[in-house]
């Protein structure tokens, strides 16, 4: 039987995102719209936390949590080409990251688990 999405997951995130998503579901926020807005703006370790404490099936979670992952990896593009107009240089460590953000979400959506090395940078 395939590992479950917080056996896959779980081990990665660190343990101030779960509390901060418990105190506020204890507020009576809703964990899906959370992770959901969470996963739109780029920021897979809220994401993540919600998820955890969400009751839907495990291929939803995997969706919301690879999406966060493609979100963030446009957001950090954005941004080296935003720098790279401002300060006229490129900014290869952040489309690296943005690279690994890609091959997590990818690794997400297939069941894997998140695998963040990364042997070669491939700078355009």
């Amino acid at each position: 039987m395939p590992d479950t999405f917080a056996e896959l997951y779980r081990g990665q995130l660190k343990d101030i995102f779960l509390e901060h998503a418990q105190r506020e579901l204890e507020q009576g926020t809703d964990a899906f719209m959370s992770a959901d807005a969470y996963a739109e703006q780029g920021k897979p370790d809220f994401t993540l936390a919600y998820l955890l404490l969400l009751d839907v099936a495990d291929e939803v979670k995997r969706d919301l949590l690879a999406r966060a992952y493609e979100r963030r990896a446009i957001i950090s593009e954005e941004k080296a080409d935003a720098f790279d107009q401002q300060f006229h240089r490129p900014f290869p460590l952040i489309k690296l990251e943005a690279q690994k953000d890609r091959i997590a979400a990818q690794q997400v959506r297939q069941g894997r688990r998140i695998r963040r090395e990364v042997k070669s940078l491939h700078v355009n």
